[in-house]
């Protein structure tokens, strides 16, 4: 038989069980750490990364739980490294830098052997070019953090905050260093699931083992299946929906017989909320895709609402409504919890724009509701900028329109929410239900308006 010229091509091994899945994630991580991609997009079933949607559902969601704890975790991560390091990696080395926190995300955080993420993190740099020369370093470097960790990880947990320094900065300049600092420490956890129900929230605490929070939503810890197999959901009994989110429609009062927009209503949680209620509801939205989302979704709920796709700026009805919800599109920066990629996506140059745009959504807000009528703006947004510094200058520049309080009996649960003003606000390290998987809300802002003139 004739022997294979070495220089020939060469057959590929049987594939190594988890491999894959560790360098989609190493992949993932560089997408959002070096080029600000949002996690969520390159995750979807559907639509995702294709590193991401050839894996099988198993490994999509150890990829999607590495992903989540190495950016939850940075800091943290990235300080133990560094003990192991005789010094900095340098600037260009981001692959060497992904492999390694994919993989010490495994050992200090999630339920994998050791043996096990080591292993493949050093398969990974070796099949790496760009890494091939570090495989040696990056075996010694993880053995030696998986036999420290016993030891050093509650240090450096208490030392770091595992954010990036400029979201540190501004969360300390806006709510103070204790503040901060609890925020910060409710990132690193889970958030918990709420449910907006159209009746009989006890009942369905009860059936979904959650409890019901004083705001009337129901939260359940952990979910026992996926959300489509829950009791409930196909007999649109209620929907998935933060409890700070659902606060900004109570705001609007009784609506009964009202004409409403919601203004930036996808996927419908809002929408649905002041159907609910008895408003005539329109729900207008930029994008086709979402407003298909918010239409499927309200099908499911067996609501109805018009819905308009516009240009917000530009959106002129052919009647001024009685009151307008517009929850305005933001940084994001409340739901780090569940969106641990955010504070590393972001930047303080971004705040600035959206804060912008946000304002000039108020604008026309404001703009398509009567005179006597009221607007409800918000978002999830932590950063005053967004939030109280944009209402204090926009209420500034407008003597038509006034800031119409919150008053702490008007919806239940709202009390601790409110400010001095009447504004809410809403943060990770609100609502201290006894456990940090339990408590907090997403961060919100809102503030209820009234048009004069």
């Amino acid at each position: 038989m004739k022997k294979q010229h070495p220089s020939g091509p060469r057959r590929e091994g049987p594939a190594i069980p988890g491999l894959a899945a560790r360098k989609a994630a190493a992949r993932l991580l560089a997408a959002v750490i070096d080029a600000h991609t949002p996690l969520d997009g390159m995750t979807d079933a559907e639509h995702g990364h294709p590193q991401y949607r050839a894996l099988d559902p198993r490994d999509r969601a150890l990829v999607r739980a590495i992903l989540v704890t190495a950016l939850r975790h940075r800091g943290t991560i990235a300080a133990l490294l560094a003990r192991r390091l005789e010094k900095p990696l340098p600037a260009n080395a981001t692959a060497l830098s992904h492999i390694l926190h994919v993989a010490a995300a495994q050992i200090l955080f999630l339920d994998v052997p050791d043996s096990a993420a080591v292993d493949l993190a050093v398969t990974h740099a070796k099949e790496d070019p760009r890494t091939t020369r570090f495989s040696g370093l990056v075996n010694g470097v993880l053995r030696a953090l998986a036999r420290a960790k016993d030891v050093e990880l509650p240090e450096a947990l208490a030392a770091t905050a595992d954010a990036p320094g400029w979201f540190v900065e501004r969360l300390t300049a806006a709510y103070g260093n204790e503040a901060a600092a609890k925020i910060l420490a409710a990132h690193r956890h889970e958030a918990p699931v709420d449910f907006t129900v159209k009746a009989d929230p006890s009942a369905w605490a009860e059936r979904l083992g959650g409890i019901v929070l004083p705001t009337g939503s129901v939260r359940v810890e952990r979910l026992a299946g996926p959300v489509p197999e829950l009791p409930g959901f196909a007999d649109g009994a209620w929907w998935v929906q933060d409890a700070a989110a659902a606060l900004p429609a109570k705001l609007m009062g009784d609506v009964r017989g009202l004409r409403v927009a919601d203004l930036c209503a996808a996927p419908g949680g809002k929408t649905a909320q002041l159907v609910l209620a008895g408003a005539d509801v329109t729900a207008v939205d930029t994008s086709r895709s979402r407003l298909a989302r918010l239409q499927q979704n309200l099908a499911r709920l067996d609501l109805s609402a018009e819905t308009v796709q516009a240009d917000l700026l530009a959106y002129e009805p052919p009647k001024l409504f009685d009151a307008v919800l517009l929850d305005a599109p933001c940084s994001s920066t409340g739901t780090v919890r569940r969106h641990p990629d955010v504070p590393w996506t972001k930047t303080p140059d971004d705040i600035a724009k959206l804060a912008d745009l946000q304002r000039r959504l108020l604008e026309r807000a404001t703009m398509l509701v009567r005179p006597g009528g009221t607007v409800v703006f918000s978002n999830c947004s932590l950063d005053p900028q967004e939030g109280e510094n944009l209402l204090a200058a926009f209420l500034s520049d407008h003597s038509g329109i006034a800031l119409d309080p919150v008053r702490p009996g008007e919806v239940a649960g709202i009390a601790p929410f409110l400010t001095e003003e009447g504004t809410l606000r809403t943060t990770p390290a609100a609502l201290d239900l006894g456990s940090p998987a339990l408590s907090g809300l997403d961060g919100f802002f809102a503030a209820r308006l009234r048009r004069s003139n």
